[in-house]
């Protein structure tokens, strides 16, 4: 329960329709492997991984060991990645933790932390194909498979690589030569020849993201990894075409907590920046920077009050801002704000207004994964359909 006016509502019925629609879409020779990092883009971590593992997840991506340590505490059972990596060995090996490796002095303190304890963990190998971030270089390969073949306290659980322009699809040049690299390093002759790569091993190979499970079903290998595609919307922002149904998962609300009239020629907010045309009715909301509403969408951003659009006027604060409501009749504290969702006409009409991360996004100027971690981290989240 919470007491602020502001509150995140997170649709777990929604998020387990969408890793179904996922798993449909890769179909039964690929596995899924959720990222649920970053307190899973802001949706909350435990409660995103225990309502896709009761969904039939087995697989969960997370980027530091805390996030490992976190969902094994809350019972989660599934496979778990750690992809930033990590020397926290012993914890790796008490959770059960499989972590992404690219270092060679890592791969040997794994392995010795897990001798020591008679047993062997499974690592996954990230091979920079042109992301130009995390991982080896395409030439070191070879000696990365030899060096995990030889060391007794470790074994080859997955090579990864990852795409940089998937959700590009005006321009595929770079991801399929991306795919071609990935596809060429692991079925290498002098490799296999080895059998550092082959079938007994049974490595799970994995490259696409959300944007290639959408645009490139080429790309699945033995694994996938949506991440902004489990959580409702499409890498390359508004107005994409999906290939299968998905619906957002995070709505953002408050409730006005004044209603004042103003003449025309009256200053809002700070600084005086917005100044009345003419008669008007604000609605101020307990909503600002400090709940994740930036600064920057001022003179921007639209909310939805009684399922209609109404204008954010002024400066945003901290913990407030101002919306016009001079042509929504009948506005009153208490109205709930949908800051980000949707909200039906008040005609019962049965159709709503829809605000979407994709839209905020555009009036921040930034993307929707940056604001869907925003709104969750800053606010207090309920849980629906749980």
């Amino acid at each position: 329960m919470t007491l602020s006016s502001n509150r995140v509502e997170i649709n777990l019925a929604a998020l387990q329709a969408n890793f179904q629609a996922i798993l449909q879409r890769v179909g039964p020779e690929a596995q899924v492997l959720a990222m649920v990092k970053s307190d899973a883009y802001g949706h909350g971590l435990v409660p995103v991984a225990l309502a896709i593992e009761r969904a039939g997840g087995t697989y969960f991506g997370v980027a530091e060991v805390d996030e490992g340590i976190a969902l094994r505490q809350a019972g989660l059972a599934g496979g778990i990645v750690v992809f930033l990596g990590s020397d926290c060995y012993d914890e790796i090996i008490y959770y059960n933790l499989s972590p992404v490796v690219f270092d060679l002095d890592n791969l040997a303190g794994l392995s010795a932390a897990a001798e020591k304890k008679n047993i062997r963990v499974g690592v996954h190998l990230k091979v920079d194909v042109g992301m130009g971030r995390l991982g080896i270089m395409p030439g070191q390969m070879a000696l990365f498979l030899r060096t995990i073949k030889t060391l007794p306290g470790v074994y080859l659980a997955g090579v990864l690589g990852h795409f940089s322009s998937a959700d590009n699809i005006t321009e595929t040049a770079a991801t399929k030569k991306q795919l071609q690299q990935f596809s060429d390093l692991v079925q290498k002759k002098d490799i296999c020849a080895e059998g550092l790569l082959d079938k007994d091993d049974a490595p799970l190979l994995h490259i696409a993201n959300s944007a290639a499970i959408i645009n490139y079903p080429d790309t699945f290998f033995q694994l996938v990894r949506p991440g902004l595609a489990l959580y409702g919307y499409h890498p390359a922002g508004r107005g994409q075409e999906w290939p299968f149904p998905l619906k957002a998962v995070m709505s953002f609300k408050t409730r006005v907590v004044q209603v004042k009239e103003v003449p025309a020629g009256y200053g809002v907010s700070y600084g005086h920046t917005f100044i009345t045309k003419r008669a008007t009715t604000l609605a101020v909301l307990p909503v600002g920077y400090a709940d994740g509403y930036m600064r920057g969408l001022t003179g921007r951003a639209e909310v939805l009050i009684r399922g209609k659009r109404a204008p954010i006027c002024g400066r945003i604060c901290m913990n407030a801002c101002l919306a016009d409501v001079t042509d929504i009749a009948g506005v009153s504290p208490g109205d709930e704000v949908v800051l980000l969702g949707s909200q039906p006409w008040e005609d019962s009409s049965g159709s709503e207004q829809t605000i979407s991360a994709d839209e905020i996004a555009g009036w921040m100027e930034t993307i929707s994964y940056e604001v869907l971690c925003l709104f969750g981290s800053s606010n207090d989240r309920i849980y629906l359909n749980e």
